[in-house]
C-alpha cells in the first residue's frame, strides 16, 4: 500500500512541477497575446518572427527622430546613427513563456496571456561614432555667436548698439543625450532636446561711452584706378567700417573683407602676383589694409602681423605698405588699450580712402609721433637679352624692368618739439626685376649668326647694329 501511495505522489509531483526547461520543435509557435516590440508575433514559429521582426528593424531605421536645437529642429533618420536591434532572446524568451517550467507557472502565464498579453523589449544600440559625425556635420549649423555691443556713426555722433545672446551646441553632451535615447528605445515621432550653452556679448553702452577721441588717421588716393580697381576698394572699406575691437582683441584684415566673390561685392582687376601684374577677384584689396595699416600705426595699436608687397606701390611712400594675399599675407593688429576701439572707414567721389581709429586718448598731449620712410638700398635693373627664334630679324621687344629696394619705416617721438625717439617699425624688401630684350632671329643665315653673337654677348649696341639695315629699309620713307 505504501509503494503504491509513493507512486502517485511521485507522479503527482511529476505533473505539479513540470520540466525546468524543454526543446522547442522547429514547428513550435509562440502563444497568443505575446509581441516583441510593436511586433505582434502570436502563432509564429521561431523563424517567421525572426523574419517578422528584422523587417520591423530596417522599417524602423527609415525613420526619423526629431532633434531640437534651441528655436530650430532637425528631422534626423536613425540609419544615420548606425542603430543596431538584438531580438533572438526575446524570440526564445516568447516561445518559452506559458510552455516552460512546471505546471502552475505556466497555467498563470497562459491565463495572463488570455487577459494582458505580454510583450517583450528590443533591445536597441547607436553607434555614438557616428551619431557624433551626424552631429557635428548637421546640428553645429545652427550655432549662433554672440553679437557684441557695438557701434554706429553717423553725422559725426556715435550711437549705441545693444549686443545679442548666441547659441552654441554642446556637441559631447549632445552625442550622449542621442545615444541615451535610442539605447532606451523611442517613440514614434519622439523628439530629443540637444544640449546648448547661452553664449554672453561683450560689450556694454557704460564701456561704449568712452569712444570718442580720433587716435589715428589715414588717407590715400586711387584716383589713376579702373572702375573695377575702385569698386573693389569701396567694397573692402566698407567691410571693415563699424569694427568694434575690445582690449585685447586681435583684427585680421582678410578674415573681414574676405571671400573675394562678386557675391561678396568684388571684381577682377589688376594685383601682384610672383614679380608681375595680373587680373584677380579683389585686386586693389591692398590699398586698404595699407591705409588701414597706417591709421594703425598712427593709433599705436600693437601690429601683430604685416608684410610688404612684392614690388613697390605708388599710393604711399616705401615701407609705409601691408600686403593681403591668400592666408600668407596678412594684416593684423591687436587693441593694446584699455578701452575699445571703432574704426571708420569710407570712401570718396573724389576717389580717397580713408581709415579713422576712434578710442579713448590717453597719451600725453605734449607728445606727438611722426613717421619716416628711409632707403637702406637700391638695385637697379640689369637687362638681359634673349632671342626669339619664331619672329623674324629686325624684331625687337622691350621689357622694362622694375628697381629692387630695401627700405625702413621710423617712428619718431617728440615731447614739446623735442625728438625723445626713433623707433624702427619695420624694414621692407621690394623684389626687381630684369629689363628684357628679346631680338627675332628667323631669316638670313648669316645676320642670324651675327646677332646670336650679340646677344651671347649681352651687348645691346652691337645687337642694335646687327638689324639697324633691317629696321631702315623696313621704315617708311617721309
Amino acid at each position: 500500500m505504501k509503494k503504491w501511495i509513493s507512486k502517485i505522489a511521485l507522479g503527482i509531483c511529476l505533473l505539479v512541477f513540470g520540466l525546468g526547461s524543454c526543446v522547442f520543435a522547429a514547428e513550435d509557435t509562440i502563444l497568443d497575446g505575446v509581441a516583441i516590440g510593436e511586433v505582434d508575433v502570436s502563432g509564429m514559429t521561431k523563424a517567421q518572427a525572426m523574419d517578422a521582426l528584422a523587417s520591423y528593424v530596417e522599417d524602423v531605421k527609415e525613420q526619423t527622430i526629431t532633434l531640437k536645437i534651441g528655436d530650430n529642429t532637425l528631422e534626423a533618420p536613425l540609419s544615420e546613427f548606425g542603430v543596431t536591434c538584438t531580438y533572438e532572446d526575446a524570440v526564445d524568451e516568447a516561445l518559452g513563456i506559458g510552455r516552460t517550467g512546471h505546471i502552475l507557472k505556466r497555467y498563470k502565464e497562459q491565463k495572463d496571456l488570455q487577459h494582458g498579453g505580454k510583450v517583450y523589449p528590443l533591445e536597441w544600440t547607436a553607434n555614438e561614432s557616428m551619431v557624433r559625425t551626424y552631429v557635428e556635420e548637421n546640428c553645429t549649423q545652427f550655432d549662433q555667436e554672440a553679437k557684441n555691443a557695438s557701434l554706429t556713426r553717423e553725422d559725426g555722433e556715435f550711437q549705441f548698439v545693444a549686443g545679442e545672446e548666441g547659441l552654441v551646441l554642446d556637441v559631447d553632451a549632445s552625442v550622449q543625450a542621442i545615444v541615451s535615447y535610442l539605447d532606451g528605445g523611442w517613440d514614434e515621432n519622439g523628439s530629443v532636446d540637444l544640449v546648448t550653452e547661452i553664449t554672453e556679448p561683450e560689450g556694454s553702452a557704460e564701456e561704449l561711452q568712452y569712444v570718442q577721441d580720433l587716435l589715428g588717421s589715414f588717407t590715400t588716393s586711387y584716383s589713376t584706378s579702373s572702375s573695377n580697381r575702385s569698386k573693389n576698394i569701396t567694397s573692402g572699406t566698407e567691410h571693415i567700417n563699424g569694427t568694434v575691437l575690445y582690449p585685447g582683441e586681435e583684427f585680421s584684415a582678410y578674415e573681414v573683407v574676405a571671400p573675394f566673390t562678386e557675391e561678396n561685392g568684388y571684381a577682377m582687376a589688376g594685383s601682384y602676383l610672383n614679380g608681375e601684374t595680373v587680373d584677380s577677384m579683389g585686386g586693389g584689396i591692398c590699398q586698404v589694409s595699407t591705409t588701414l595699416y597706417n591709421a594703425v600705426l598712427r593709433a599705436e595699436l600693437e601690429v601683430t602681423e604685416r608684410s610688404p608687397h612684392s614690388m613697390t606701390v605708388a599710393y604711399v611712400e616705401l615701407a609705409e605698405d601691408a600686403a593681403i594675399a591668400g592666408t600668407y599675407k596678412d594684416l593684423k593688429f591687436v587693441n593694446n588699450t584699455d578701452y575699445p576701439i571703432y574704426i571708420e572707414g569710407y570712401t570718396t567721389s573724389d576717389k580717397k580712402v580713408t581709415f579713422n581709429i576712434y578710442g579713448k586718448e590717453t597719451r600725453d598731449p605734449d607728445r606727438e609721433i611722426s613717421f619716416e620712410s628711409v632707403l637702406v638700398s637700391q638695385t637697379d635693373p640689369t637687362t638681359v637679352l634673349t632671342e626669339d627664334a619664331g619672329q623674324p630679324l629686325g624684331y625687337k621687344n622691350v621689357s622694362s624692368g622694375r628697381t629692387g629696394y630695401v627700405a625702413e619705416l621710423y617712428k619718431i617721438v617728440t615731447v614739446n618739439g623735442v625728438e625723445t625717439e626713433r623707433i624702427k617699425v619695420n624694414k621692407s624688401t621690394y623684389r626687381g626685376s630684369n629689363r628684357t630684350v628679346t631680338y627675332g632671329t628667323a631669316g638670313d643665315p648669316v645676320l642670324s649668326e651675327n646677332l646670336r653673337a650679340a646677344i651671347a654677348l649681352q651687348d645691346e649696341a652691337l645687337a642694335d647694329a646687327n638689324i639697324a639695315p633691317l629696321v631702315q629699309a623696313a621704315t617708311p620713307a617721309q
